[in-house]
């Protein structure tokens, strides 16, 4: 049975990372549902966290092979439970002056934020969990969005330890 697998991966700052480790996927027929990169709080190290969808024993060999690419520091698939995961999405939602109070009566229940109003619409920042963001859009549906673009996750565990303590001893 596939199930969500979510990766936070420690990589060498490097010209043609992603590429590798997107490829590793694609070659295995994974489709990757999540990505995102970016720097950590040492320069030459970058963070990807990846969302595969995938069954548990298939996956578990992308993983392995993952961890043996070059360029790849360390490879750490985080729990639900145990981690905490955020994405951004911006929304445009028609909003004309009569249902206005409406959207932003939703807006105000999910502690999102308006950043634009024009003439007839306006975009609404919402960061938050998948669930919650999904709930988001249900609600604003009846009004009309016509154009959504979200981030990809990122995703960090909980408690004391880092993913990144074993560069620190380095």
């Amino acid at each position: 049975m596939a199930t969500m697998h979510t990766l936070s991966v420690l990589v060498e700052n490097k010209p043609g990372v992603l590429t590798r480790v997107a490829g590793l996927f694609a070659r295995r027929g994974f489709n990757i549902t999540s990505l995102t990169v970016g720097e950590t709080e040492r320069p030459a190290v970058s963070r990807m966290t990846i969302i595969v969808d995938a069954e548990v024993a298939p996956f578990e060999q992308v993983t392995k092979q993952l961890n043996k690419l070059i360029n790849v520091i360390k490879v750490v698939e985080l729990e639900r439970d145990d981690s905490v995961e955020r994405q951004l999405m911006l929304i445009k939602v028609r909003a004309d002056e009569s249902r206005r109070t409406g959207v932003l009566q939703i807006v105000d229940l999910f502690r999102a934020h308006v950043v634009d109003v024009q003439t007839g619409t306006v975009v609404i920042e919402s960061i938050g969990s998948m669930p919650k963001l999904d709930a988001l859009l249900r609600s604003l549906e009846p009004y009309g969005v016509t154009e959504i673009v979200q981030s990809g996750a990122v995703a960090i565990g909980r408690g004391s330890r880092s993913i990144t303590d074993q560069l620190k001893e380095k």
